[in-house]
């Protein structure tokens, strides 16, 4: 009886058993399957500049819902494309990495649209001790002689001014590797300007030395200066003049009036006599 009972208990376990595993299964089933995809990435360490060859690239398996915008699944399409910014093994190799098709491979790629790039002769003190590297941003100060003008008497002044502020560093010698952050001594630095800034930078070369002011990435700020010259940089101190005081006129001296020397006369002798009247008595002299 009682192996009867375990029996009847076993196979009503057995039964649940079996229900809760059709029910997950079918719970399973109905769940949206994570369907993944294929999409182009880099096949090893690209630099900007370089034109893609089908070797550069190859296709790995990504979730179809994180795809990035732009990827490409057929990696044939990426050909004779350029990069306008590096991209690491593994990378994705999207549209917005992508010069535009037709773009020829080198510097002529990371040039934006309506701007020139022009280099300058730099040497390890003009170019910030090494310290300017492509895709930061430099202010270009010229030192120059300024016009003769009446307030300066006609001669001419030295002067140094900040000519273009916030220029981007497109290269560094041959180098447009953006990545590095060692400090390298060039002698020619490249610059993104626009068409007018390259005409002032070639004039400012032609007429006066140029430096590089290495500038902060994010500060968007202008600064608006007067130049430095001789005078701002050693002001003169003007000397005090003293006041000149009037000599007071002496007061003209009266001429003394000759001393008279008097005759002493000899006193006049007179006669006196004695009147009294009652109690008083007086003197009378004649």
């Amino acid at each position: 009886m009682k192996n009867k009972r375990a029996l009847v208990v076993m196979a009503v376990a057995i039964l649940f058993g079996l229900t809760a595993v059709v029910l997950a299964s079918r719970w399973l089933l109905l769940q949206p399957s994570t369907s993944s995809g294929h999409i182009a990435v880099a096949a090893a360490d690209i630099s900007l500049g370089q034109r893609l060859t089908p070797e550069m690239v190859k296709l790995a398996e990504w979730p179809a819902d994180s795809v990035p915008k732009g990827a490409f699944a057929d990696p044939q399409k990426l050909a004779g494309r350029v990069l306008k910014s590096s991209v690491l093994a593994g990378e994705p190799v999207s549209e917005a990495k992508l010069a535009p098709v037709g773009t020829l491979g080198g510097l002529s790629a990371l040039i934006t649209e309506g701007k020139r790039a022009i280099t300058v002769r730099v040497n390890d003190v003009i170019g910030v001790a090494g310290f300017t590297l492509p895709g930061n941003y430099v202010d270009i100060i010229v030192s120059t002689e300024k016009d003769p003008t009446p307030e300066a008497g006609n001669r001419q002044e030295s002067i140094s001014k900040i000519v273009l502020e916030r220029i981007l560093v497109l290269a560094v010698a041959q180098e447009v590797n953006r990545d590095e952050t060692k400090p390298r001594v060039v002698n020619a630095v490249t610059l993104e300007v626009t068409p007018e800034q390259a005409e002032k930078l070639d004039l400012a070369r032609s007429v006066g030395t140029l430096s590089l002011a290495l500038r902060n990435q994010v500060d968007p700020q202008s600064a608006q200066t007067d130049g430095a010259t001789k005078l701002t940089l050693l002001p003169v101190t003007p000397a005090v003049k003293p006041v000149p005081v009037k000599p007071v006129a002496a007061a003209p001296r009266r001429p003394e009036k000759p001393a008279v020397h008097r005759v002493a006369t000899p006193p006049v002798r007179r006669n006196c006599v004695t009147v009294i009247n009652g109690l008083h008595s007086s003197q009378e002299c004649f």
